[in-house]
């Protein structure tokens, strides 16, 4: 039997590398990247039976990626692997696993999604639809902050509609620039629109 085909998309290169490494004798890697936006140019003309994906990418988050890559190819399997317990609504993926997961039952995940149809997803996790799962990426605090933002408020001006420091503001803001994975207020913006958090 031919091996399972497979793509991998994530935006940390030593778990991408950690990865091919893990699944290269099992399977048959056909792509491995840490951009999305290549990966859905190319997609096409891959021939592949699973695609394995983050949750949390810059440019195209994995939520995004998803719902593009199921328009376009609905019989594609999808294994989300992940950090957050949050997850998808299980309609729109085939597996979702923490990152932490034990290498056997990753191996065993991508069996049983490909050659037996079967939906898995670890336990413990809370189902979540993605617009829920976007929001849950920030708190309630740093949501209310990214809109400030998004209406032109500066540091001092969020400090005082929220009562709190300047300098607490500026570690939400650093905080928040680190968890949405964007260097400027343009691309904050753009990337809370796009998870639906604003």
């Amino acid at each position: 039997m031919d091996k399972i085909k497979i793509a991998i998309i994530d935006d940390h290169l030593i778990f991408l590398e950690g990865l091919k490494l893990i699944l290269q004798n099992e399977f048959d890697i056909q792509y491995a990247s840490n951009n999305p936006k290549d990966l859905l140019s190319k997609l096409e003309s891959l021939d592949i039976d699973l695609l394995i994906t983050d949750v949390s990418m810059p440019e195209i988050s994995g939520i995004e990626l998803v719902k593009i890559v199921k328009t376009k190819f609905p019989k594609l399997k999808i294994l989300v692997m992940s950090t957050y317990k949050n997850m998808f609504c299980k309609k729109e993926i085939d597996a979702y696993l923490m990152k932490d997961s034990d290498s056997e039952i990753l191996i065993d995940t991508i069996k049983s999604v490909v050659l037996e149809n079967k939906k898995i997803f670890s336990e413990d996790l809370d189902e979540t639809d993605g617009f829920d799962f976007s929001k849950s990426l920030v708190s309630k605090r740093e949501r209310e902050i990214i809109k400030l933002i998004s209406e032109e408020y500066n540091s001092e001006e969020i400090a005082e509609k929220l009562f709190i420091s300047k300098h607490t503001i500026e570690a939400h803001r650093k905080n928040i620039f680190m968890k949405l994975q964007v260097n400027n207020i343009a691309g904050l913006i753009k990337k809370a629109i796009s998870l639906g958090i604003i």
